[in-house]
């Protein structure tokens, strides 16, 4: 029987990969991606939800030293305001390189 590939899992349009505390939200292959880091946690219902959550939009450019990579920095409470904040900056960024 063929093996079932794994789905992506998308939001808005942009690929998440999760590692850890930390999600990628947007294609590395592309100029700009967000990382958000989970910073703190709490049990609700013995499951672990996010509370506060550090956003960074970064390009993915290698040869640019870690510090110039990142071009903004926010920190939220909850997934679905870091996601939200994520997905605007990333569609401001990639708008603003094709102007």
């Amino acid at each position: 029987m063929p093996e079932k590939k794994e789905q992506a899992i998308s939001y808005k349009g942009h690929q998440l990969v999760r590692c850890g505390n930390t999600i990628y939200y947007g294609d590395m292959a592309e100029e700009f991606v967000v990382m958000l880091q989970v910073l703190s946690t709490s049990k609700v219902n013995d499951m672990a939800v996010a509370g506060k959550i550090q956003v960074q939009l970064m390009a993915t450019d290698p040869d640019l030293p870690m510090n110039e990579r990142i071009l903004k920095k926010s920190d939220k409470v909850g997934l679905y305001n870091a996601m939200d904040i994520a997905a605007i900056w990333l569609e401001r960024a990639f708008a603003d390189k094709q102007a």
